[in-house]
């Protein structure tokens, strides 16, 4: 048993996953900021509630590995991370659509809530170990 077959773990990982992945969309769209015609991007929001029931399976690509010696498909993002067009509220001359202001923004609230989920983590995995724990050892 893995810790990813426990939900809540999955879910943390998952969670994680989409943050880090958000905070790479947030840094090509900043390196774009002066881009003619472009126009910024973010990940779709995960949907919790879906989480938690699970309606969203992990890693739902369509690829599986039916063998050990297969290799683990690679992506760019974490399953169910989809970018889409996030339209800024001003657009420059050129076309160009990113505000950087609202860009930090979006990485500082991204890495606020990857640290929530790191504590909540390295919290569950401490309420792990002293369950497991052996009394007078």
């Amino acid at each position: 048993m893995s810790l990813t077959d426990i939900p809540l773990m999955g879910a943390l990982k998952s969670r994680m996953g989409w943050h880090s992945d958000r905070q790479k969309v947030v840094a090509e769209n900043v390196a774009n900021a002066s881009t003619p015609g472009f126009k910024p991007h973010d990940l779709s929001p995960q949907d919790f509630e879906k989480m938690v029931r699970g309606e969203t399976p992990q890693g739902n690509l369509g690829l599986t590995m039916t063998n050990t010696q297969h290799m683990a498909p690679a992506t760019p993002f974490s399953p169910g991370a989809k970018v889409v067009l996030s339209p800024d509220s001003e657009t420059t001359m050129d076309g160009n659509a990113v505000v950087l202001e609202e860009q930090m923004l979006r990485m500082a609230e991204s890495r606020m809530q990857f640290q929530a989920a790191v504590g909540f983590y390295e919290k569950s995995m401490a309420m792990m170990r002293m369950a497991v724990k052996v009394p007078g050892r």
